[in-house]
């Protein structure tokens, strides 16, 4: 796919400023930040995606197991107590 660029961009935490000679208290640009969180919701969503698309496949090749999966997930509900 096309569009998984994410692997090569940085973690959130390592540009917030420390250690590039900025001021101890000074904040990033509220534009930048609202990107870098835009962008950071846009991976999450990615990934959100593509974990749900490998469990449907995963439940279609091993439909015994996604079968006891979802026993098992049931009666886990029908004893908790709300």
């Amino acid at each position: 796919m096309a569009d998984r660029d994410f692997h090569d961009t940085p973690s959130p935490g390592t540009d917030r400023g420390a250690g590039r000679g900025a001021a101890p208290g000074a904040e990033p640009e509220p534009e930048a930040e609202l990107e870098r969180e835009a962008e950071r919701r846009r991976r999450r969503a990615q990934f959100l995606r593509d974990l749900a698309e490998a469990r449907q496949l995963r439940d279609r090749v091993q439909p015994r197991r996604a079968k006891t999966a979802r026993l098992r997930h049931a009666m886990r509900m029908r004893t908790f107590r709300w």
